[in-house]
């Protein structure tokens, strides 16, 4: 009976007004008793008042959450209606600021001068088509560096494109390592990796890739890997680039050495960090330093070779280096988890000493294993101890007595009395 009245109710509104085709079509095929209840709980209307084949509409498509790409195209709407717009006055006053015939260097002190990024722009457009006047590095730099800086990435490789499309354009090194910067900052990587190879084939030798190039790379397909088989990927890339710099006679410095060590450690190839880190100060003339210690340190530990971090750790210490929070933690779980109790608290005390921060999850494996050796009694006592002298609050305290219970019940209760 409910269906028979919701129907009825249903062509009486459809009746009044004439409604797009398609959109009938799609709404007939919800259930009718759905589509009447919905609307009753939605609109709260008496079914039997006449409503305008709009008023129906609206109500229905403003309740109907939208779909994945309707969501995103509204997205992209509303992001660009809430667009900046141009200060014109701003604009025009930078333009009076400006000698009849202005040459590169004085639109460059105006554009230097201008904070917002849109006039910047604009100013730049405008000068491109004043009659004799040509763009050149300097100004191109500076375009650039503004619209990097403010995330316009769109906005900034229409400029690029503009310069590398124009014939027997100059460009110097600095303007195109500021471009694969931010490229690289954008995750543009293709685009830096064009950029890069404009710069190789340049005839301008002052253009060609140097040390720095090749180091804005390194850190930005290292900053891509999410897990060790994409590190493993972009790994080789880094290390196909590192051949090509040494083979085109640039030195490496410690930043680039210390680029191969993270990219071989985060990839899993922690014999290959290890290589490059002997080679260092022998074949490349430059000695490690804090960070190619703790990127080997922590390869080391999670591979579980204790020994060989350990090692690592007394060098680096000798060297006058303090090893990282990480390497500290990296090298205390390490410990912990290979059974070496004693040299596992002897480290945690030092870290503590070296004021380094102890991570929650080290506290929980120390404290973990010496429970599982059988030392219920030893971990309570180190965890009064850390509370004692307030290195760990009043919450850690309860949160690791509760793991410990939960694992070792009894044993710990028993400690507890």
């Amino acid at each position: 009976m409910m269906i028979i009245a919701g129907r009825n109710w249903l062509r009486q509104i459809f009746s009044h007004g004439t409604f797009n085709k398609h959109l009938c079509c799609t709404n007939s095929s919800h259930n009718s008793k759905t589509l009447s209840n919905y609307y009753l709980s939605q609109t709260q209307i008496n079914p039997h008042l006449k409503l305008s084949s709009n008023a129906i509409l609206c109500s229905c498509y403003s309740a109907i959450a939208l779909s994945r790409s309707s969501s995103r195209g509204v997205g992209k709407r509303s992001k660009a209606d809430s667009k900046p717009a141009l200060d014109d006055t701003q604009f025009r006053c930078a333009v009076s600021e400006l000698p009849p015939r202005f040459n590169n260097e004085e639109l460059c002190n105006v554009m230097t001068l201008q904070e917002d990024p849109l006039v910047c722009l604009e100013l730049f457009n405008w000068a491109s088509k004043q009659p004799r006047f040509r763009h050149d590095a300097s100004t191109y730099h500076i375009m650039t560096r503004k619209l990097g800086a403010a995330k316009m990435y769109q906005e900034m490789d229409d400029v690029v494109n503009q310069m590398l499309a124009t014939p027997c354009f100059c460009g110097t090194e600095a303007l195109y390592n500021t471009i694969i910067y931010f490229f690289a900052e954008a995750r543009k990587l293709s685009r830096a990796v064009y950029v890069f190879k404009y710069m190789k084939n340049s005839r301008n030798l002052e253009c060609r890739p140097s040390i720095r190039s090749y180091n804005i790379l390194f850190t930005a397909f290292l900053s891509r890997g999410k897990n060790t088989y994409i590190n493993h990927v972009y790994m080789e890339t880094i290390r196909c680039l590192f051949k090509q710099m040494v083979n085109d006679g640039i030195e490496p410095d410690i930043f680039s050495l210390n680029s191969m060590i993270k990219g071989y450690i985060l990839s899993n190839h922690v014999n290959d960090a290890l290589r490059i880190f002997h080679q260092m100060g022998v074949v490349y003339n430059c000695l490690p330093n804090s960070f190619s210690y703790d990127y080997l340190i922590h390869g080391l530990c999670a591979q579980g070779r204790t020994k060989n971090a350990r090692e690592l750790c007394d060098e680096m210490k000798r060297k006058g280096f303090v090893p990282s929070s990480k390497s500290y933690n990296s090298l205390v779980n390490a410990l912990a988890l290979n059974g070496e109790v004693e040299e596992t608290v002897k480290n945690l005390w030092e870290m503590i000493e070296k004021q380094s921060p102890v991570d929650f999850i080290t506290y929980r494996t120390v404290l973990d294993e010496i429970c599982r050796r059988g030392r219920a009694g030893e971990a309570m006592k180190l965890l009064k101890e850390l509370q004692n002298k307030n290195l760990i609050d009043g919450y850690t305290y309860t949160k690791l007595l509760d793991v410990l219970e939960d694992d070792f019940g009894n044993s710990i209760r028993h400690h507890l009395r």
